[in-house]
């Protein structure tokens, strides 16, 4: 037998070795990501209620006669960023509030609308 020819010996995890750290390289990050966008969606889902919340509060202001001041004080207490629109179809008081979603990079918008029997004058 020469000396140039032999037999390779089997190294235990010869081939795979270093494979299970790339891989955990490559998986920690997605993990990682997944983790940031739940919480980002959970704290959208927060702040929908808070604005659904604000806007009942609003429309509740305004049906009973307060200033759009205060309706709209109690929606940038909801959310700072958010705009109020008050509409008056019949007898009803209506307000919608909308607001950025705070997920990044999604661009989407929350909306919550709620309406109140306006109070007769007198």
């Amino acid at each position: 037998m020469s000396r140039g020819c032999r037999a390779a010996r089997a190294v235990p995890g010869g081939a795979d070795r270093g494979s299970v750290a790339a891989e955990f390289a490559v998986a920690v990050p997605a993990v990682l990501l997944v983790l940031a966008l739940s919480a980002a969606a959970l704290g959208a889902c927060s702040r929908q209620v808070r604005l659904q919340d604000a806007a009942a509060d609003a429309a509740r202001l305004v049906a009973r006669g307060d200033s759009m001041a205060r309706a709209q004080n109690a929606v940038a207490g909801a959310a700072p960023d958010a705009r109020l629109e008050v509409s008056r179809p019949g007898d009803l008081v209506c307000a919608q509030a909308s607001a950025p979603s705070g997920i990044p990079f999604t661009g989407f918008g929350l909306t919550a609308r709620s309406c109140a029997l306006a109070e007769e004058a007198g």
